[in-house]
């Protein structure tokens, strides 16, 4: 019997406006019912007759009731398993205050870099942290996971490559498995021949390497020595890439002083949760002469229009969508928060506590290889960090005798053991009983840790001090560090404050109910390679997510790895491939892509090793399907597929997308659609049904994952039943395209609920409510700003673009009212795409009339101050849009020298006495920033005011 009955309903926490403000926002519009507005808004043609074949919502208790009894079904056992992942203590300052805080997981990429100054400068701490710990010139603000970013070292040698002809790639036998075959996909369809070998046995002048990547530590937990080998390297044209553990360069000489052009690896055992296999953040660092090759995003130093020092997103940030298909990288997604963690953490610590927890781990994996040498066990003699490597009888047999002492230990081989310490590990006995037929180990001390601490030969120790930066050396208090962490916080804008009206990029409600599982041990303590009878729960969770998924989309099958939107593009491409080339039709490799698409979209094509062809679209923004056709038809013997964005990027629902689909097909071609608007179709229309063969769905979109500032994304692809043998695959398999099985598979969990929570009627309901919110900012909005795109009933899809182009003559940029809205408390809409000098608004479900009324409102009172500066009666370029946004200090400040008041500066609307959001600097002059290119913390008196 239900207890909880309507009172715990979760679409109505979801949706923002009530049944009353829906229904009156119809009548404002024209129709009579939601029906009729969905009945004009979406082709009939590709409606789903529904409804959707998902279990009946749930209220928020009872779904996580549900939740918890699955997540039981997970056992959380103490691993040493290591291979890349670690055990770690999330500081529970950093865990209440970043990982478990809205504030900081609902705010978006920081784009609009004045009010997003907390996370660029924590950001810049993480950068910091990486230059500092590896010894190289730059470092990225995060890449995927360490396997992404050893694929994206790979691509950066291959592309910055002094031999054309030189297309080998070195893998050293001693990486981790799951990056050689993450690498060993990403080189395939660039026509990269991999060798996996053991550098030294491997003559690399006569192996025509463009790039050779090494483990540091090995996979084995041996400290090779690769200075040899990396001279062999360069000597032979080639660059040298090393994968490092960034805890374990606290102690050993980092790579950057041992030749190494690029380093990469994970900050996942600096205070982020094992979550069976993500999300972590990754690092990519390098020399400063590969900066313009390095993928992902890069905060720089640079300063405002009042002379403040700030950060922002500098140069490649946005090279995917500039450079499209000749991109380097598709990677437009960082993994912020999980970055952000790690620089916190490294923070909280400081150089000396980093130092003294690594010391500890290398002090009890020095004992505990002791122990095991007293028990007359073969261990290895190599310098070592965290990973004891023990030759027995039998691997099976240990691994059994651990699980009976409550371990997990790692199988390199039938004769081979590797036990992995880290951070968590207390009790050495246990692991001692294993290899000792259950009996404890009789006259050696396992508790004397500190003082077995053995500093490593000159040759590997690191020498000097790291992380001099006062950031690193200030906040070792809990009060100090949660002071840190809030004053970060309140320089950043996120959903706890306002709307961000993102076009394309859906920042809707991340409910609470939906992120507390992540916190669970049984969810976020699981390693990935734990074995299966251990990981029951995730197991039930993944087959619930892929067939609630499937149903949703239509597909016959659904893969969870891709662990971001652009990862979810490669997934799909290369399951065409592989498709085509399983039937002999290899040949096809043209990637039909129309113009108004994501910039991410032609960057995939081309890493998947297609030839892209633009096709042109109409002035009404749909498809030319005579260009399709013609050029469909030019291509027809190398046909490879079509990516297409449904509804269009500029937000309608195309009355055409079934002819574009048989256009496609009837030439050979796979149908791939993006589904960075699947939110406009969950529970009316799907991708299946529609005719496409292949689809990614933005979890950290429709499906309620946050976007934590930039990251975690979530990026999972649904394929028509004959795609389905082509999905990413499990480790040692082929085809793995991120380093964990299931990509970031403790946020998986969030979707979980949503969907749950939300069932088929609060699915579709969703929907039609973020179409219903569009159209009616659009109705609001038309008088001051022309709707530049409509379907052909006359509406728009779940968002709309705003024409703010006439105004360039008036001396207005689109900027101008992006950073105008600020002073308002609003996050701009997306500026100047898909076209420019506009603005793209998707006010999402979860926003109530009241928000939408308030965000007109705001931009209809800027209208009025643009109709001030056309008309003369404000200055052309002392006016209240060229200023701003406003700070505290300017409008505080004894002088006032513009001639308008301070009141119009900051407090244009009424609602802001209520509630201001100030941002921290003034506008940043981002070509000062390119110009004079500081990527690592600044002196920290550089960010400290005047006075």
């Amino acid at each position: 019997m239900r207890t909880t009955g309507a009172l715990d309903t979760f679409d109505r926490r979801h949706i923002g406006p009530s049944e009353a403000e829906s229904s009156a926002m119809l009548r404002e519009l024209g129709f009579g019912s939601m029906a009729e507005l969905i009945d004009r808004a979406v082709p009939a043609s590709i409606r789903f007759g529904g409804p959707l074949d998902l279990p009946a919502a749930k209220g928020e208790r009872e779904s996580l009731d549900e939740l918890r009894s699955i997540a039981r079904e997970n056992k959380a056992l103490r691993n040493c398993i290591g291979a890349g992942y670690s055990g770690c203590v999330t500081p529970p300052v950093i865990q209440r205050n970043i990982l478990e805080n809205p504030g900081w997981y609902t705010a978006y990429t920081p784009y609009q870099a004045e009010i997003a100054q907390g996370r660029l400068e924590a950001l810049l701490n993480f950068q910091t942290m990486v230059t500092d710990l590896t010894a190289l010139d730059i470092a990225n603000a995060s890449l995927l996971d360490e396997g992404t970013a050893a694929a994206e070292a790979m691509a950066v040698c291959f592309a910055a490559r002094k031999a054309p002809g030189q297309n080998a790639f070195f893998v050293s036998d001693s990486c981790h498995p799951q990056t050689i075959e993450v690498v060993r996909t990403r080189a395939k369809p660039l026509g990269i021949t991999v060798a996996v070998e053991d550098e030294r046995d491997t003559d690399f002048a006569s192996g025509g390497f463009f790039g050779a990547l090494f483990q540091y530590p090995a996979t084995d937990g041996v400290i090779r020595r690769y200075d040899e080998a990396v001279a062999a390297v360069h000597a032979a044209g080639g660059l040298a890439i090393a994968a490092a553990d960034l805890l374990a360069l606290t102690l050993l000489r980092p790579p950057g002083e041992w030749g190494a052009d690029i380093a990469v690896g994970s900050t996942q055992r600096f205070g982020v949760p094992l979550g069976f296999g993500g999300p972590h953040a990754a690092y990519f660092a390098t020399r400063e002469s590969l900066k313009r090759h390095m993928p992902g995003r890069l905060v720089g130093v640079s300063h405002d229009a009042e002379g403040r020092p700030c950060c922002r997103l500098a140069l490649q940030t946005r090279e995917q969508h500039i450079r499209r298909e000749k991109a380097t990288s598709n990677i437009c997604t960082a993994q912020v928060l999980l970055a952000v963690m790690a620089s916190m953490y490294a923070v909280y610590h400081g150089p000396d506590g980093l130092r003294k927890i690594a010391r500890r781990i290398h002090g009890q994996a020095l004992r505990l290889a002791g122990a095991l040498e007293r028990l007359g066990l073969e261990v290895g003699k190599a310098p070592i960090f965290d990973t004891v490597r023990v030759i027995v009888g039998s691997s099976r047999a240990i691994l059994e005798a651990a699980l009976k002492e409550g371990v997990n230990l790692r199988a390199l081989d039938e004769r081979t053991v590797c036990i992995s310490l880290d951070e968590t590990t207390e009790d050495l006995g246990a692991i001692v009983r294993a290899f000792n037929g259950g009996a404890d180990l009789e006259g050696y001390d396992l508790w004397d840790l500190w003082d077995s601490y053995d500093p490593y030969p000159a040759a590997l120790e690191r020498k000097g001090d790291f992380l001099k930066h006062p950031v690193f050396n200030s906040y070792h208090t809990e009060t100090e560090m949660l002071r840190y962490i809030r004053r970060l916080e309140a320089k950043d804008l996120s959903l706890t404050t306002s709307m961000i009206p993102l076009g394309s990029c859906t920042m809707k409600l991340n409910a609470t109910s939906e992120m507390l599982p992540v916190s669970w041990p049984e969810i976020g303590g699981l390693h990935p390679f734990a074995p299966a009878e251990q990981t029951r729960g995730y197991a039930r969770i993944f087959a619930d997510l892929e067939k609630w998924l499937a149903e949703i989309t239509g597909f016959a099958a659904v893969s969870l790895q891709p662990n971001a939107g652009s990862q979810g593009e490669y997934a799909g491409l290369l399951a065409i491939r592989d498709y085509h080339a399983g039937r002999g039709d290899g040949a096809r490799n043209v990637c039909l892509i129309p113009q108004s698409a994501h910039g991410t979209n032609p960057a995939s094509a081309a890493m998947a090793g297609f030839r892209v062809v633009a096709v042109h679209c109409l002035d009404d923004g749909d498809i030319d399907l005579d260009d399709l056709r013609a050029k469909a038809a030019a291509h027809a013997a190398d046909l490879a597929c079509l990516m297409v964005t449904y509804p269009s990027t500029h937000g309608v629902f195309e009355e055409g997308i079934q002819e574009v689909c048989r256009i496609i097909h009837a030439h050979g071609g796979q149908v791939y659609m993006d589904g960075a608007n699947m939110n406009a179709q969950a529970g009316i229309c799907r991708p299946g049904d529609i005719g496409a063969d292949v689809c990614h769905l933005n979890l950290h979109k429709t499906f309620c994952i946050p976007h934590g500032g930039g990251g975690p994304g979530v990026g999972p692809i649904g394929v028509a039943r004959h795609l389905a043998p082509f999905l990413p695959k499990p480790q040692g398999c082929g085809g793995q395209i991120s380093a964990a099985p299931w990509g970031s598979a403790s946020i998986l969990v969030i979707s979980w609920m949503y969907i749950r929570m939300m069932g088929a009627e609060g699915l579709r309901k969703a929907t039609e409510t973020a179409i219903l919110n569009a159209n009616y900012i659009a109705h609001r909005l038309e008088r001051y700003f022309p709707v530049l795109f409509r379907g052909k009933s006359g509406q728009v899809a779940h968002e709309c673009i705003l024409d703010l182009r006439r105004w360039k003559a008036a001396g207005i940029e689109v900027e101008d009212v992006a950073k105008r809205l600020m002073d308002y408390g609003f996050h701009a809409p997306t500026v100047s795409w898909p076209v420019p000098g506009t603005m793209m608004i998707e006010p999402t479900e979860s926003e109530s009339r009241a928000e939408l009324d308030r965000f007109c409102d705001a931009l209809i009172s800027i209208h009025g101050e643009m109709k001030k500066v056309e008309s003369g009666e404000f200055d052309r370029t002392n006016n209240p849009l060229k200023r701003a946004p406003h700070t505290a200090a300017a409008v505080t400040a004894d002088d006032w020298d513009r001639p308008y008041s301070r009141q119009t500066a900051a407090f244009p609307a009424p609602w802001l006495r209520a509630h201001k959001f100030w941002p921290a600097v003034a506008r940043i002059d981002n070509v000062y920033g390119d110009r004079n290119l500081l990527c690592s913390c600044p002196p920290l008196e550089s960010f400290t005011e005047e006075g």
